[in-house]
């Protein structure tokens, strides 16, 4: 296990017209699982590459357990990386996929053998050394691609959107795997991935990047709740937080917490009439479309509803809601969008 450090990590293409990277400070714990989140293009898997030695950073340090790996090869850095494509030689059996980089390095064939069924016994895939990967499911292939990286003993596992190529149901299956898996062998391990879903199910930690820089970086139900940002707040959550404009400022709150005023039984509550054009059924959940109006300026919402709460609404009327003060969350209405102290609302 090894703790990860990057310091004003940045890393340009295009002579210096593309910031990839912009000046990151990030630190993986030893044993941490830590996801790397944000949409395409924001500079996630960048990252992952220069720490893995595949990129060589414009400026900025990379320490694996206080020493500084900048500019070593990727060998030297005792890392292994898992690709989204999972980069199997398709002629190869699993066993020979699984042995590669031992016989690269010259180990012994009853050694490399040992290593290969001690890592395909604990990702169960023991009965299918013999096959070839075109024989494979996707989430066998996976659990080849993990296994050829395990034997490696790495001090840091390097994930690049393993689970993209698996379909949704799998890809449940292959999170609680995988999570199970790094929890079992322990090794620090960072895992960029784009979905939302996967880093709050995985990571002990989640930093959130946009535009080459770190937005925030906490465990998932913090960054959920207490988002550092109007980026991070939207982002974050499905149907995302909801913003009305009021006076300079935004002010945020999750759909599941806005909810009929009868519900909210406290004084200490905002309260606004929500015009409903459109209602959805999802899972149990009714999903309710509409304007808001009394906090701010009339606002298109999101309001969740749980099956737990009954109250008949119908598409067309107007319903008073209301969301508890402490569900509140207020941030600035300028372009960086950051938290902001609470406002006075006066409703």
């Amino acid at each position: 296990m090894a703790v990860v450090e990057v310091r004003e990590l940045t890393k340009q293409f295009d002579s210096g017209k593309v910031h990839a990277i912009d000046g990151v400070n990030l630190t993986a714990g030893d044993g941490e699982y830590l996801v790397l989140l944000g949409p395409s293009g924001c500079g996630k898997t960048t990252l992952l590459r220069t720490i893995a030695g595949l990129e060589e950073p414009t400026s900025g340090d990379i320490l694996i357990d206080d020493h500084v790996v900048t500019g070593l090869p990727p060998r030297a850095r005792k890392i292994a990386m898992v690709f989204q494509s999972y980069a199997l030689y398709p002629h190869k059996t699993v066993l020979a996929n699984i042995v590669f980089p031992l016989r690269a390095v010259g180990m012994a064939k009853e050694e490399r053998d040992r290593k290969a069924r001690w890592a395909a016994e604990l990702l169960e895939i023991e009965k299918l050394l013999a096959r070839k990967p075109r024989q494979l499911s996707g989430g066998e292939r996976q659990r080849v691609a993990l296994a050829r990286a395990l034997v490696r003993e790495p001090q840091v596992f390097l994930l690049d959107e393993p689970l993209s190529n698996l379909d949704a149901k799998l890809r449940a299956s292959a999170r609680d795997e995988l999570k199970s898996f790094q929890d079992e062998i322990g090794t620090t391990t960072i895992y960029v991935t784009h979905d939302q879903v996967e880093a709050m199910g995985l990571g002990d930690r989640i930093a959130v990047l946009y535009q080459g820089t770190v937005r925030q970086v906490g465990p998932p139900a913090e960054i959920y709740d207490d988002p550092a940002d109007t980026f991070v707040a939207t982002f974050i959550g499905s149907p995302p937080m909801n913003l009305v404009p009021r006076d300079g400022h935004l002010v945020g709150f999750r759909p599941e917490h806005l909810l009929p005023v009868e519900v909210v039984r406290s004084d200490d509550r905002a309260v606004m009439p929500l015009a409903v054009d459109r209602i959805e059924y999802l899972s149990g959940d009714r999903h309710l479309y509409g304007t808001v109006t009394g906090i701010g300026e009339p606002t298109r919402v999101v309001a969740r509803l749980p099956a737990t709460v009954e109250t008949p609404i119908t598409a067309g009327e107007t319903h008073d809601f209301a969301v508890h003060a402490s569900r509140l969350r207020f941030f600035d209405a300028g372009e960086e969008g950051l938290r902001t102290e609470p406002i006075r609302l006066g409703v």
